[in-house]
């Protein structure tokens, strides 16, 4: 018996994950408990385990978006003794699967194709080419005609296997959703069609018969040759009557560049052609991506932001912290890092500044008597904002403890959605890339995030004389329908207080 494998609830707020990862292939034997696949949300990154032993059968694939309670998956009882009838049934069915291509059998069903939807500006398309002729057999996804628009050229492929019935005519003009074909479903495929796709001899064919479209590139294809910068009569066509398909262009080289010899007439020299690769690529948004969009947008459109800067003499603490880092860490066994320096001072700061730590709920203010400090980790998924609870009762090495756990977990993608809710206050450190200045955004619903920056040597007055110190930007962003300007400068200026002077840190003063 096969036990149907469905989407976990993962979360309260969790409506739909992607599945990140496949860990074991189609029919693969896998055990009670075992890990088969993983999953990400937006929050998080979950591992699914089989339900029981047996022979796993795969149904949605690689980076599908899927719902809560969809199936994604179904292990048939079985284990290792049945993993040979897996591999001998494809033997068997072979002789089945080439009679059935050999004999279709009309179903009686009438597929309807229309012009799909290919921009949002686009309100017309025009029938360029028919790559298929009135009563072909045509195959699911094969390319039966090529569509221009007054901005790009398509490809229409076919909705179904059976016969063609042309309904608009080369060179007519269709709006969106206009009537272009019907194909008559059909049941298997004729023996003669694959055999007339793989015959060798059939493109040079086409081209010595003198037919019109032989050497003459499609639309798309010529559109490729064009910025290959090569010439139609240089590539070899595989299209009906030797016409040159899109894939024919994709793959023809461009010939060796020349030498342009000196020309006394500057009107008359060539066109300079740069050789050299021009690829891109696309990969589908993942879940967590979508989220940080929407969220930052949200951000940018619902609340009043506004940065306030300062710069603080990191002088003191970095002396702090060379004199004591390796006591520190033989002790405590992590490193001695500023994160901890600037949480102590941001804790303070909210205890005499409110407002800063709090969040607007509808009509309401609710105010934090706690600092749960979130601080914004970089991962390859993208941005994690693990939060440390109570961060006002820790101690400098339990700060520096949990930061590293929070950053190590959230870079493997095992952060869980628990490590990362809640939160009344942010820290990011964009100084660890090199960033000098920023405005950080901020992390709804939190009224305020403080961004750090790198530490650069600068020329500053101490004492009425120039000398030079070790600066670092600090920017806080901050919502100003809660925290006001003078709130706000306010809890800077006691930040830069606090880590000039690191030892009021430390006594609590």
């Amino acid at each position: 018996m096969a036990i149907q494998v469905k989407v976990p609830t993962v979360g309260e707020s969790i409506t739909e994950v992607t599945i990140a990862n496949w860990l074991k292939k189609d029919g693969d034997v896998v055990k009670m408990d075992e890990i088969i696949a993983e999953l990400e949300s937006d929050k998080a990154t979950f591992e699914l385990t089989a339900p029981q032993a047996g022979i796993l059968k795969i149904v949605k694939q690689q980076g599908d978006t899927i719902p809560i309670g969809e199936l994604i998956c179904e292990i048939a009882d079985g284990g290792t003794a049945a993993a040979p009838k897996v591999e001998s049934a494809p033997v068997a069915a072979a002789p089945v699967s080439a009679a059935a291509t050999t004999a279709p059998k009309a179903t009686g069903d009438i597929k309807e194709m229309k012009v799909p939807a290919v921009g949002e500006s686009i309100t017309e398309v025009t029938i360029s080419t028919w790559l298929k002729k009135e009563g072909d057999f045509v195959k699911l996804d094969e390319i039966i005609a090529e569509v221009e628009s007054d901005k790009a050229t398509f490809e229409l492929p076919a909705e179904a296997n059976g016969i063609l019935r042309i309904v608009a005519k080369e060179k007519e003009t269709l709006p969106i959703g206009g009537l272009i074909c019907k194909i008559e479903i059909m049941e298997g495929v004729p023996a003669d069609v694959p055999k007339a796709a793989s015959t060798p001899s059939a493109a040079p064919a086409a081209i010595n018969s003198g037919s019109y479209a032989a050497g003459h590139a499609s639309p798309a294809a010529a559109k490729i040759l064009d910025e290959k910068g090569v010439g139609a009569s240089s590539v070899q066509g595989t299209g009906v009557g030797g016409r040159i398909t899109k894939e024919d262009a994709m793959k023809a080289q461009q010939a060796p560049a020349q030498a342009v010899k000196p020309s006394a007439t500057p009107a008359s020299a060539p066109a300079i052609t740069v050789a050299g690769a021009r690829n891109k690529r696309s990969e589908k948004m993942t879940s967590l991506r979508k989220t940080i969009s929407k969220r930052l947008v949200s951000v940018k459109n619902e609340t009043a932001m506004l940065t306030t800067f300062n710069e603080v003499d990191m002088k003191p603490v970095m002396d702090l912290r060379a004199k004591y880092k390796d006591k520190f860490k033989e002790k405590y066994g992590v490193g001695l890092g500023f994160m901890s320096f600037f949480t102590k001072a941001v804790c303070v700061a909210l205890k005499e500044w409110p407002a800063v730590n709090a969040q607007i709920n509808g009509e309401e203010i609710i105010y934090h008597d706690y600092c749960d400090v979130a601080i914004a980790v970089s991962t390859p998924r993208g941005l994690v904002v693990p939060v440390i609870r109570n961060a006002e009762a820790l101690s400098f090495d339990q700060i520096e403890a949990e930061v590293v756990r929070l950053a190590t977990r959230g870079r493997d993608g095992k952060l869980s959605i628990e490590e990362m809710q809640g939160g009344t206050f942010s820290i990011t450190n964009g100084g660890v890339f090199g960033s000098m200045l920023s405005t950080p955004i901020l992390n709804p619903p939190q009224s305020a995030i403080l961004g750090m920056h790198n530490i650069v040597e600068r020329a500053v007055v101490k004492n009425g004389e120039v000398v030079v110190r070790p600066i670092m930007y600090l920017a806080l962003s901050y919502d100003h329908r809660i925290v006001d300007g003078r709130e706000s400068v306010s809890f800077l200026v006691r930040v830069k207080e606090l880590l000039e002077d690191p030892g009021r840190l430390i006594l609590g003063v």
